[in-house]
């Protein structure tokens, strides 16, 4: 098997096969080098270029660490436990590599941004995300290139065994326990934006123990007996870590102000791009064509940065273009605590009654920093790890959990050249008896 190595500025040389490779030159694998990981935040923080192309090489990188990890030290438990043999752990590698690999191949332009103009799913009655995408890529596009490789002989691994992988679905059977390194709370895809958008920007807030998060990684039961995979107890505060650091990157940069606004001239200016330039059996004015059809994922592959940026420099993209191209975003003049209190909600409802036409759009900027229930993170006790292997819930002994509490920051925006007015009329709501 013939081996090729790739220099990344975060994880060292990812080494990839012939395989990997040839999924990895794959036309819509290629896109992933015209959508950038951050969308507008290079207008804030300039170093902030980095592609999806270079992310998803990472978590196939950091997943396979993982995964490798808890094989190294739990494969007699593996086997004696679940079954697995030598064959089932080649083969779940490959799965988890490839699930790595793909996770993000239906971002839209600009990425997070895009999933605002993404249609309604009929079966949920919510709008589709971008995952939905990903999985039909791969389903529709990816099918003879994962397939038909001479190395599949010795795995049979199908498109649709990575798109029921990362949907979660039960017909992915024992494979399913991997799922959570691709898609959970201690997962290679955090591991590796928190660490490669912080290096990119120039911040320090996305930094953590991945090493010593990839040496207390394991396997053990949860409370009703089920496999999962979690964290021993040496590597509790290896995960704190990771949870402070996604916390504080959302905090300090992906909710900055001026990064939000543009998040919003871009959805704007998307809509009208989209109006002119419908495509897909399925499209609707606006939007991007659901993903439900190898015509409808076409269209919708065909949108990249590159062509927007194109459209905007040719004029188009309506009243938003113009102000992104001219850097006159809309500007905020007010904004609630992280997590208001309803007299903080009122303020803001008095601000904006004050203002009036002032207002161009609330932005609110909300995020839960930790998931309960069956996504908790789970924690082996150093006394647990030669007998039962029944774990503990991360929440119930983490005061960094219990403390770090949902945010739900409102902010009022207003045009630029209005923005002196608008404070003047906001500094009247807030010194009611000083004025000015």
């Amino acid at each position: 098997m013939k081996y090729y190595e790739i220099r990344d500025p975060i994880l060292g040389f990812i080494a990839v096969n012939e395989w990997e490779r040839e999924i990895i030159d794959h036309w819509a694998f290629q896109r992933l080098r015209r959508i950038k990981q951050l969308a507008w935040t290079d207008m804030v923080y300039p170093g902030a270029t980095h592609s999806r192309f270079e992310h998803s090489l990472g978590v196939m990188h950091i997943a396979t660490q993982m995964f490798d990890s808890i094989v190294n030290k739990n494969a007699e438990f593996l086997k004696s436990e679940l079954n697995f043999t030598e064959a089932g752990f080649q083969r779940d590698r490959v799965l988890v590599r490839l699930a790595g690999l793909l996770h993000d191949i239906g971002h839209p332009p600009f990425s997070h941004a895009g999933e605002e103009l993404m249609p309604i799913n009929p079966a949920t009655g919510k709008a589709y995300k971008h995952e939905a995408y990903s999985e039909a890529v791969i389903r529709y596009l990816f099918k003879d290139v994962i397939e038909n490789h001479p190395l599949n002989q010795n795995y049979h691994i199908k498109a649709d065994d990575i798109a029921d992988f990362l949907a979660g679905k039960p017909s992915t059977g024992r494979s399913l326990l991997w799922r959570s390194l691709i898609t959970g709370q201690l997962d290679a895809d955090r591991a590796d934006y928190l660490l490669r958008d912080s290096h990119h920007i120039g911040v320090e807030y996305g930094k953590y123990d991945l090493k010593r998060l990839l040496v207390t990684l394991t396997v053990a039961f949860d409370e009703n007996g089920e496999p999962v995979l979690g964290v021993e107890e040496g590597g509790w505060h290896a995960a704190e870590g990771l949870i402070l650091a996604r916390y504080m990157m959302f905090t300090q940069v992906y909710f900055q102000h001026t990064r939000r606004a543009y998040d919003y001239h871009l959805v704007q200016l998307m809509k009208d791009l989209l109006k002119s330039n419908a495509e897909g059996s399925d499209a609707q004015e606006g939007i991007f064509p659901p993903p439900t059809s190898v015509d409808n994922v076409t269209c919708y592959l065909k949108w990249d940065d590159w062509r927007v940026y194109g459209l905007l420099q040719s004029g188009l993209g309506g009243p938003h273009a113009e102000l992104i191209r001219k850097r006159k975003h809309h500007r905020s003049v007010f904004q609630t605590t992280e997590v208001p209190t309803v007299e903080d909600l009122s303020l803001l409802e008095e601000i904006c009654s004050e203002l009036g036409e002032l207002v161009c759009f609330v932005d609110e900027a909300e995020n839960s920093w930790y998931k309960f229930g069956r996504e908790d993170i789970y924690v082996l006790p150093e006394k647990s790890k030669k007998n039962a292997r029944k774990t503990k819930l991360l929440s119930a002994i983490s005061s960094v959990v219990h403390g770090l509490k949902p945010i739900k920051q409102k902010r009022v925006y207003v045009p630029w050249e209005r923005k002196r007015e608008a404070e003047k009329r906001v500094r009247k709501v807030l010194n009611p008896v000083g004025g000015d």
